[in-house]
């Protein structure tokens, strides 16, 4: 037995037993208060604020869509308004056999087949108490059709809401714009809670650039919910208290444009393609813009079926194109009282001297060969004349003396190859050549004979309608301009209006008021007969206002110079029309560019357009119309 035996401690072994139990308990003390703090603060201290957090649990705020700002003209006619319409709405939940249900809708001709897919997509998309729109805005005999046959059809109903309406259809429609349904794109850019319960959107034009300001701000109101979210009566000992606030209707845009002289561009281009712009020079107020063919707004705020929509968009006329902002072409011979500027500006050319037209120029050092457009021989012309006749073979020569680099440096601030500006969007720049842009662009030098086309508009050259229209009131104002816009002011609840200010531009500056003078001159002599008869002068015979205006033909297809040129080409191979024009001449009001797209001669096609926007503009129904001057018809040049 080993004598080194251990007797057990029972003192130490009490003593660490103690010193346990003692941190078990400060252990278990701070843990029970420090949950006693905690339900503390949760249920007295941050009473208020759990209380609040569980009501958003079971209260849900319903959106209460706001009504849709006005659009009006610039004398208070509504151009865009609302009005309630009635659309097709089914509840998932309460429907007993979903495709069936579809099906007989599709029999009633209520959902077009195309879109069977897209929208079970949606609704499937959707919580099952939810009513989803199926189809919007139907026809008074669609709502009778649906009526008679409401019993068949459990879980759809129709619902009452509000939606756009043009009063005047097409018209103006690539200015307004239009509202459709708010896509997967339009989701992403949104404030996805400010359109709840919001089914459209705008999109291009004013409905679009002006949408903040037009769509408003929704209002909403609380409705009580159980865990699934359906909505429940009050329940239990706590009935929360539910809120709701009203919505705030958009802002009423009042736009530049004026009814009656967009009317007339609409109706002066008839079923020709083309643009019509109309700018108030001493503003930038844009008074009409015209592009044609147009498009339905109504038929987008009701919803387009694939097959409609495709027709649009493949239609060989191109009606959804904004031709004022977004078509680019040859400027035609619209260019001269800029080139005859930049001759005079930079001390090139003697206005006075006489320069002979035997209908063909030899550019210089070279056996090219320019011909007049129609083949013709204006005789000794001077600048004034040259302008007024639309002399190609004056300005041939013009060109070729200033060069290619002045007559870009001088163009550039025109705006030519630029945006205006305009307050939609959409608008592209055209192109304003020069030896650095063909190179940059096309990697290729500049040769002389591409600066004498310059000279003439064609070419290189890219403008579109709005461009030339801000052209002519830059002439109208010598130099001065404004941005174009479509929004003058915002017409607020009480009627009052709060205008929006125009920006202007800087001014065009180094041109002397002399030469300013000598070139509308020219202008003023196209549209009349003194000594000799302008190319305008037969669409302005026995007007009640001075017009200082510009002619311009700009070719569609190159034609070799061993060919002549004529009218007798299939119609989409003519050539385009153009014609600008600014009115009063000693205070000028209006200035219009009107382009008809394969309308041959500026003088017979756009120039009578022209007349009809200014007329409308300028006189008033009351005014008589003025006697037939003994102004001779003039020749049917540019």
């Amino acid at each position: 037995m080993d004598p080194r035996v251990r007797i057990k401690d029972h003192w130490n072994e009490q003593r660490l037993f103690s010193q346990r139990t003692l941190g078990a308990f400060v252990v278990i003390t701070v843990l029970v208060l420090t949950l006693i703090g905690r339900l503390v603060f949760l249920q007295v201290v941050r009473h208020d604020y759990y209380v609040e957090l569980s009501q958003g649990n079971r209260v849900r705020l319903d959106p209460i869509p706001a009504s849709r700002g006005l659009i009006l003209d610039r004398n208070g006619g509504l151009l865009a308004d609302n009005e309630p319409a009635y659309q097709l709405e089914l509840i998932r939940e309460q429907v007993p056999d979903l495709n069936d249900t579809i099906r007989r809708l599709v029999a009633l001709r209520l959902i077009d087949p195309e879109e069977i897919e897209d929208i079970r997509r949606t609704i499937m998309s959707r919580r099952s108490f939810d009513s989803v729109p199926v189809r919007l805005r139907l026809t008074d005999e669609e709502i009778g059709r649906f009526a008679v046959h409401r019993f068949q059809f459990q879980g759809v109903d129709l619902a009452t809401r509000q939606t756009r309406h043009y009063p005047y259809g097409r018209l103006a429609v690539h200015a307004l714009g239009y509202v459709s349904a708010i896509s997967g794109q339009d989701l992403e850019n949104i404030d996805r809670a400010a359109y709840a319960g919001t089914t459209l959107i705008g999109k291009l034009g004013i409905e679009s650039a002006y949408e903040r300001a037009l769509h408003g701000k929704n209002g909403f109101h609380e409705i009580l919910v159980n865990a699934q979210g359906r909505s429940v009566q009050r329940q239990g000992a706590y009935a929360p208290e539910l809120h709701s606030a009203p919505p705030i209707a958009g802002e009423d845009l009042v736009s530049s444009i004026d009814l009656a002289t967009q009317q007339a561009g609409e109706d002066g281009l008839g079923d020709h393609r083309g643009a019509v712009v109309a700018i108030d020079p001493r503003n930038g107020d844009v008074l009409a813009l015209v592009s044609k063919p147009g498009f339905d707004p109504a038929a987008f705020a009701r919803g387009l079926s694939r097959s409609e929509y495709d027709s649009l968009a493949n239609d060989m006329d191109k009606p959804l194109f904004n031709r004022a902002l977004r078509g680019t072409y040859p400027s035609g011979s619209t260019i001269k009282p800029v080139i005859a500027l930049a001759g005079l500006t930079n001390h090139v050319v003697d206005p006075a001297r006489e320069e002979f037209c035997a209908g063909v120029f030899h550019l210089p050092h070279s056996a090219l060969l320019f011909r007049e457009g129609k083949s013709g021989r204006h005789g000794n012309v001077d600048l004034v004349q040259a302008i007024a006749r639309s002399c190609d073979v004056y300005f041939f020569g013009l060109a070729s003396t200033i060069g290619v680099d002045r007559i870009a440096a001088f163009m550039a601030p025109f705006g030519y190859g630029a945006l205006t500006g305009i307050d939609i969007s959409g608008e592209k720049p055209g192109v304003l050549p020069s030896p650095e842009w063909k190179m940059r662009t096309l990697k290729q030098a500049w040769y002389p004979g591409e600066t004498v086309n310059l000279g003439i508009g064609q070419g290189y050259l890219l403008v579109t309608p709005l461009q030339l229209a801000h052209v002519a009131a830059e002439l109208a104002e010598r130099g001065k301009s404004f941005r174009p816009r479509l929004v003058t002011g915002i017409r607020r609840s009480d009627g009052s209006i709060t205008p929006i200010p125009p920006v202007e531009n800087p001014p065009i500056e180094g041109v002397s008021a002399a030469d300013w003078n000598l070139v509308l001159r020219g202008m003023q002599g196209a549209t009349g007969c003194n000594p000799v008869c302008g190319t305008a002068a037969g669409p302005f015979k026995g007007v009640a206002y001075a017009v200082a205006g510009k002619t311009g033909t700009a070719q569609v297809f190159t034609v070799s110079r061993s060919d002549k040129l004529t009218q007798q080409e299939p119609e989409r191979l003519r050539d385009h029309a153009w014609f600008i024009a600014f009115a009063p001449v000693e205070a000028p009001r209006i200035a219009v560019a009107v382009l008809v797209e394969n309308g041959g001669f500026g003088a017979s096609a756009a120039a009578p357009i022209a007349r009809k926007v200014m007329d409308a503009y300028l006189l008033r129904p009351d005014t008589p119309p003025p006697p037939d001057s003994a102004a001779a018809e003039g020749h049917a040049g540019d």
